[in-house]
């Protein structure tokens, strides 16, 4: 049965990758320097996307099939409410696994809400959510097709528990996301779990969805006051179509315009605007660490391998290395500058997704949790093939 690559999501992904939704000539052009990290990181940060870090978070790195464990982990433990939105939603074992876990907490009066965004989830039946819907959780399509921009999908993956704990990152509710990221037709994405101030700005980001598609507020105890678990300073960048600019492209920009010693960047679809390849290769003549890591072979969207391929090979031509992941869909979106900044979250580089849909990505400023990166950057370059090198010799994971 088909699942996401449906007709009409195929169709949509593959004119974006062709210009449909890209901006016109004129493109904005963001500061080319901004400050590496501290204060001055968190004013730039506030001055580009309306977000500021906030120190008190706790962050965890869930890779691959993991996130599912973090997810009924948490959901078990919710009194208040459990908020969910998916871009992708797929009968399988995931989605079983979930929807009886939720089902147990809306039957014991915890309040569900539920978004699935109407292209990306479009094989998911009424009679496969009867689980939910009978345990008394709302379930609800957003954006259904026509409507008045149909590219504008709904992107956000967000797992949100009491207003307390969330999970973002890459993972779609479908059983390819249920594996080591490594066999079989196990995809490798990256996500986090989050406790502290940023899990408000989560909150936000569902509450803005959940308004336009019910009309509904959320209820005041949805935004509790924050607990301070740990020391790091986190924020969350929801980005939403804008016509103009994004702050998925405007938060992208900023952090290579931050990047003195490295950026790595790790995404499913690489084809980056031209401010952003700009900025790209002006940081990888500067003598700066540039990589960029994406998928290969084994994409889902076959169309964007063309693109993606010329887009490397310039930035290769200015002194960066790319590398294609091979065992299987590499599906993460994340972002490394020098010893500290991280972004993990669902924004993709392409025009899509820079350009119209809605997304989002936990930004820290944490040496820690940039360490932790690094280690998953080892791992999945040593699975990795570098462009320009024969095949068979081993990435380049040195720094």
């Amino acid at each position: 049965m088909a699942r996401h690559a449906v007709a009409l999501s195929l169709a949509l992904l593959s004119s974006a990758c062709f210009g449909i939704g890209r901006k016109p000539v004129g493109e904005v052009y963001l500061a080319p320097e901004a400050p590496d990290r501290g204060p001055d990181f968190s004013n730039a940060l506030y001055q580009t996307t309306a977000v500021r870090l906030q120190s008190g978070n706790s962050v965890d790195f869930i890779n691959n099939g993991n996130v599912f464990d973090a997810m009924v982990a948490e959901i078990a433990k919710a009194r208040r409410s459990i908020h969910i939105v998916s871009f992708i939603w797929a009968d399988g074992e995931v989605s079983k696994r979930l929807m009886t876990a939720i089902a147990a907490r809306a039957r014991a009066g915890v309040q569900c809400r539920i978004l699935v965004d109407a292209v990306g989830s479009l094989s998911l039946t009424d009679e496969e959510v009867a689980p939910l819907t009978g345990a008394g959780c709302k379930v609800r399509r957003s954006r259904p097709v026509p409507g008045q921009d149909d590219l504008a999908r709904n992107h956000r993956k967000i797992v949100l528990v009491d207003g307390r704990v969330g999970i973002t990152g890459g993972f779609g509710i479908d059983d390819r996301w249920r594996g080591d990221g490594v066999s079989g037709e196990s995809w490798r994405d990256s996500n986090v779990r989050v406790r502290g101030p940023a899990v408000l700005e989560m909150q936000q980001a569902f509450a803005e969805n959940w308004q336009e598609t019910t009309q509904e507020l959320l209820p005041a105890d949805a935004f509790p006051e924050p607990e301070r678990p740990g020391k790091v300073r986190a924020a969350f960048v929801s980005s939403t179509e804008h016509g103009i600019v994004t702050h998925n492209d405007r938060l992208t920009q900023l952090f290579i315009a931050a990047a003195h010693e490295r950026i790595w960047l790790a995404n499913a679809y690489f084809l980056p605007s031209e401010p952003i390849l700009q900025l790209l290769e002006r940081k990888a003549r500067q003598g700066v660490d540039v990589r960029i890591l994406a998928a290969g072979d084994k994409t889902d969207t076959g169309p964007y391998l063309g693109p993606q391929r010329e887009r490397m090979d310039r930035l290769i031509a200015a002194g960066a290395k790319a590398y294609e992941y091979e065992p299987s869909m590499m599906h993460s979106k994340t972002m490394l500058v020098d010893r500290s900044l991280v972004a993990v979250g669902s924004c993709n580089l392409d025009p899509l997704s820079l350009n119209k849909m809605d997304e989002g990505a936990l930004v820290a400023d944490d040496p820690a949790l940039a360490k932790q990166l690094e280690r998953q950057w080892t791992q999945d370059l040593s699975h990795a093939k570098e462009r320009g090198k024969p095949r068979g010799q081993v990435a380049d994971t040195r720094r």
